[in-house]
């Protein structure tokens, strides 16, 4: 999705300065071509060497230098440049470009091209939360650049409030998310459920299963970087919530299915890649079970025994609405469903594609080493209502993610 983007990081200089380094890093690792703009104060914290190694390019500072080329150059950047990200922006820069001024290299290029402006803020949580700092900020935004707004944390005064500037995970986030704004799935809101559900026994316990919800994460991000509207409904992880992204966190698969009726009222698409539990206990204990209460197993020891109720099938319960014409399903919504499998993977695949009337099925072996649970690979086999099965080579959980969604796409194609 970076391959080969053109991308300008300025950096201004805050103490922050520092953490523009490995966003550098990631973008030029990620194949993106990355012009570092640094502006006079920036320099007294980083040298322009350090993001030259990252960038493995010239570094810009000087608008006014001795030779011109670099006032030559702020009209070339500017031009060639498909986003200008502002990592870390000060209050003083911010205010330069609200009011226009153009005093050096960086505010030049900001001034001359007409690439979007993605804005992240950081500073003392008074110089950030002062009217004047606000009144430029909604005035960026409201000629069209992307704000990422601080978050709470220590501060380099020592004092803790708002003004820390994101991870760089978050930053990278925006990045993909302001350049795939346009993408295929512009226009379009989609809904991804991921991770597995807690089906409590009592208040200490619960029934579930290994699902770290990296498969759903990575759909989900790469819904957002084609340019769609995202709601990820989540089961308990340990993963951080995707910038852009509306999170909702659920635990159970009553919840997840209640949360999935809500958010495909206007939905082209539902990716159901979460691990729903099958069962839960029928009647969960308002305190914790001790061990005195269980009971003797057969084996002489110690047992508890636990009855179990199923749950419902969202995916199948959906197909039944549609075929009883239930408005609230909309009549353009592409199920996907998944199969996690530990055996007889084709028969169990395409007897679910049929009984829940998916235009998709994604199964994987969840047995695998390098599939399934957990893993950061996986191995999969994407069977279709209306197309042969495809039986993908094991990819990175985002590769797979990626061709997911190219299907997606060609389905949404031939339901306009």
């Amino acid at each position: 999705m970076l391959l080969n983007r053109r991308i300008i990081v300025g950096v201004c200089g805050g103490i922050a300065s520092y953490k523009a380094i490995e966003l550098v890093s990631h973008l030029q690792q990620a194949g993106a071509v990355v012009d570092v703009i640094l502006t006079e104060h920036a320099e007294d914290f980083i040298r322009p060497l350090t993001f030259a190694t990252m960038s493995h390019r010239p570094v810009y500072t000087d608008l006014w230098e001795a030779s011109g080329r670099a006032a030559e150059m702020h009209i070339a950047l500017g031009e060639s440049a498909e986003l200008l990200a502002l990592v870390p922006a000060t209050a003083n820069t911010i205010a330069k470009l609200a009011h226009g001024v153009t005093d050096n290299m960086l505010t030049a290029v900001a001034l001359a091209t007409k690439a979007p402006l993605l804005v992240a803020p950081a500073m003392y949580h008074n110089m950030y939360e002062h009217p004047a700092t606000q009144a430029n900020l909604a005035t960026l935004s409201a000629r069209g650049a992307f704000i990422v707004g601080p978050v709470v944390g220590r501060l380099a005064s020592g004092a803790i409030g708002i003004g820390r500037l994101p991870e760089t995970a978050v930053l990278l986030g925006a990045v993909r998310m302001v350049l795939g704004r346009n993408g295929d799935l512009a226009g379009r809101h989609v809904v991804v459920t991921a991770g597995g559900t807690h089906e409590p026994i009592d208040p200490v316990r619960y029934i579930g299963n290994h699902s770290s919800g990296k498969m759903g994460y990575a759909l989900a991000e790469e819904a957002r970087d084609r340019g769609a509207r995202v709601t990820l409904i989540s089961g308990p992880v340990a993963l951080q919530p995707p910038y852009g992204i509306e999170l909702r966190a659920v635990q159970t698969a009553l919840h997840m299915r209640e949360a999935v009726h809500e958010a495909i009222v206007d939905a082209d698409v539902l990716v159901m890649s979460a691990a729903v539990a099958d069962y839960r206990p029928e009647a969960p204990k308002a305190q914790k079970i001790k061990k005195g209460e269980t009971q003797q197993g057969s084996d002489g020891g110690a047992g508890l025994a636990l009855k179990l109720v199923q749950n419902p099938d969202i995916l199948g319960e959906l197909a039944l609405a549609e075929q009883r014409g239930n408005g609230r399903i909309p009549r353009r919504l592409v199920r996907v469903g998944f199969a996690a499998e530990t055996n007889d993977i084709m028969q169990n695949a395409q007897a679910k594609l049929a009984a829940k009337q998916l235009s998709m099925l994604v199964a994987n072996d969840v047995s695998r080493s390098d599939s399934g649970f957990g893993t950061d690979t996986n191995k999969v086999f994407i069977f279709h209502a209306d197309a042969p099965m495809e039986d993908l080579p094991v990819m990175s959980k985002a590769d797979v993610a990626a061709t997911i969604w190219d299907r997606i796409v060609s389905l949404l194609e031939t339901r306009k």
